[in-house]
């Protein structure tokens, strides 16, 4: 699997874990009493997170983002759904069908 493709894998989990952490086990942890919710999802997220934050460095180096591109990028890990963005508009290889080619440090 070539680092881009991994990006993205790793991208929708990662928002997708955020996700059920915030919407699911918090509510879970707070409402019924079932800490164990949060305690399971917690690590799995981050994780997740943490690979996002690495392969954002090696997918942004290959796909050619400049600085701004990849500042943004890291900082979408820590919005809900952001990374579903960045995945879906930004981490598309050059020769992917429907991509647009971005010049470097544009973003």
């Amino acid at each position: 699997m070539d680092i881009v493709r991994a990006f993205r894998v790793v991208s929708i989990a990662e928002a997708t874990s955020f996700l059920v952490l915030l919407l699911i086990a918090m509510p879970l942890k707070y409402g019924a009493d079932l800490p164990v919710a949060v305690k399971v999802m917690g690590p799995i997220h981050g994780i997740l997170f943490l690979g996002y934050v690495g392969l954002a460095f090696f997918a942004g180096e290959k796909l050619g983002w400049g600085l701004k591109r990849t500042v943004l990028a890291l900082v979408a890990a820590v919005l809900p759904v952001a990374p579903y963005f960045v995945e879906r508009n930004w981490a598309k290889p050059a020769g992917a069908a429907g991509a647009e080619p971005q010049p470097a440090g544009r973003a």
